[in-house]
């Protein structure tokens, strides 16, 4: 019983927000064909929230208002608008059809406009609101790096770049996004962690390719090393460790030292380093333990040790995680050559491993011929393997599919969520135009996405129906209201957008017609809006098809 209400209780959890979500983007939809006809003198006879039976109407005037039973959309049925139909003189003057070619592109017009506006409402209602936004702070500065040569360090906050001022790590990416090769100078000022004083630095930024595929910038101004990721404080421990004794495991976080707060790596080191090994060591450790679902917070207590000089990383028998296993895949290489869940990384064929990305670069340089040699740490002890990698797709972070020799491991992720600001305004006026700003980012990103599609660029894979719409508004909710509210005005301009593909039944087909019908100086005939009609729908069906296909194939793993 308990099991069958969980389920209950997380279906209604997607449920509920995708039926408030979809159900106010159609309403909008609807509702700018329906003002806009109303407004030209069209007689509108049913404005219906779903499709199917009807289970709540309302008649007023001419209009019948209804909720239907399927809530997968909408419609709004005006009188004489289907060609052909035998119409009174008396009624052509409220007749869709007989419309000036004008009027009827502005009805057309107005639901895919309504989308657009309405997103601009809801993201300047985010900003008032207030939005997280990534604070401008550097990550980890690698000490070989361009970065480091050039005066930048971890933590350091950058106030501005070529004396504009900077606020969040979104305004430094616009700053550096260019739309020609050309290296950039640049004068950054920077305020370094633990310190309020201000220091300019100079250096001249790279011109890349911009790997952000869906931006409408081709090259980004880049210095080597100058990144916002930061390695977290999740920890590989050591069979057979002073911690590991004291119930410390392999993926806790230890989020204090002595009080102290703990948030990145390289605290962790430095923190430790300060100490002196003749006193207590407490860490505040963040874990899950057998039968908890979530996290809980664990306190270690280690009294000095005398054969320990000092408090260090590898004294305590502590590492990072990334190369210890998280997950060893069903049916995978890796699970037939007996890798287990808790191994760490050692060696592959006699070359030692430091990060993960050595592992990928491993086993991404496989012959296809002879196996092999992975070397593990398991319970204290070095175990070798014989593995022979198989050729999968992955999908990248652009988007796009790579295939690439793989064994089926994943690691214990070590990386540290980001500072962040809340990012509001007081002011509407200011409001509109962060509304504005942030919808237009938005339909430039969703038109790319379509572009970098037929380019081949981005995994046709990624389309997603209805059921990706369902769990995403799901999960946004149970976020908070604004992430809510940014994902209901992402998807509103993804409607703006498809409504204006030029695919007879939707709205950007009609709009074809009547463009022709404008450079023509009539209509075209019925039969051909017909049979476009119908290869629009076969179409639309077979992209509907091919989105549920994708659904189910990333919710079940297919």
């Amino acid at each position: 019983m308990e099991m069958l209400l969980n389920y209950i209780n997380s279906g209604l959890s997607v449920v509920i927000p995708f039926v408030v979500l979809l159900g106010i983007l159609i309403f909008v939809h609807e509702l700018g064909h329906f003002l806009v006809a109303r407004w030209c003198g069209v007689r509108v006879e049913v404005f219906s929230l779903g499709f199917g039976k009807k289970i709540l109407k309302y008649k007023k005037g001419d209009t019948t208002y209804a909720l239907s039973i399927v809530p997968l959309g909408g419609y709004v049925k005006m009188f004489g608008e289907q060609p052909g139909e035998n119409i009174s003189e008396e009624d052509k003057k409220v007749s869709f059809t007989h419309k000036t070619v004008w009027q009827r592109i502005a009805v057309v017009l107005a639901g895919p406009l309504m989308n657009f506006f309405f997103a601009i409402l809801v993201l300047g209602i985010v900003a008032l609101v207030g939005e997280d936004a990534k604070m401008p702070v550097l990550g980890d500065i690698n000490p070989k790096s361009a970065a480091y040569e050039a005066g930048f360090r971890s933590g350091d906050k950058v106030i501005s770049i070529n004396d504009k001022q900077i606020a969040t790590w979104e305004e430094i990416q616009k700053t550096l996004s260019l739309k020609h090769e050309q290296d950039l100078h640049l004068d950054v000022v920077v305020q370094h962690q633990g310190s309020q004083e201000q220091s300019k630095i100079s250096v001249v930024a790279k011109a890349e390719p911009n790997p952000n595929i869906l931006s409408s910038f081709n090259y980004v101004a880049n210095v080597d090393g100058l990144t916002a990721m930061s390695a977290g404080t999740t920890v590989g421990v050591i069979a057979n460790s002073p911690l590991y004794a004291l119930g410390l495991r392999t993926g806790d976080s230890i989020v204090g030292i002595n009080g102290t707060k703990i948030a990145y790596w390289r605290d962790l080191e430095s923190t430790l380093a300060k100490m002196n090994s003749k006193d207590t060591l407490t860490l505040e450790v963040m874990g899950k333990r057998e039968g908890d679902k979530t996290d809980k917070p664990i306190t270690v207590t280690m009294a000095p040790l005398e054969s320990m000089k000092s408090f260090s990383l590898s004294a305590l028998g502590l590492e990072s995680s990334e190369l210890y296993l998280s997950k060893v895949m069903d049916n995978s290489p890796a699970k037939a050559a007996g890798i287990k869940e808790g191994d760490r990384l050692v060696a592959i064929n006699s070359v030692t491993l430091n990060k993960w990305d050595d592992v990928i670069a491993n086993i991404k340089s496989f012959d296809g011929k002879n196996p092999v040699d992975i070397k593990v740490l398991r319970e204290g002890q070095n175990v070798d393997l014989k593995i022979t990698p198989k050729m999968t797709t992955q999908m990248t972070a652009a988007g796009s599919e790579e295939k690439r020799y793989t064994i089926g491991i994943a690691p214990v992720v070590n990386l540290a969520l980001p500072d962040t600001l809340v990012v509001r305004t007081n002011n509407p006026l200011e409001a509109v135009v962060r509304g504005t700003e942030k919808t237009w980012d938005f339909t430039v990103m969703t038109v790319m996405s379509f572009v970098r599609l037929f380019e081949a660029k981005i995994s046709p894979k990624n389309i997603g129906g209805v059921l990706s719409i369902g769990q995403a508004a799901g999960e946004t909710y149970k976020m908070g209201i604004t992430p809510f509210l940014q994902m209901m005005a992402i998807i509103s301009v993804n409607l703006f957008i498809l409504n204006l593909l030029p695919i007879p039944v939707l709205d950007g087909g009609h709009l074809v017609f009547y463009v022709i019908e404008v450079v023509k100086g009539a209509p075209l005939s019925l039969r051909k809006m017909e049979i476009a009609q119908q290869v629009g729908m076969a179409l639309l069906m077979s992209l509907m098809v091919f989105a549920l296909f994708n659904d189910f194939t990333r919710l079940f793993g297919l």
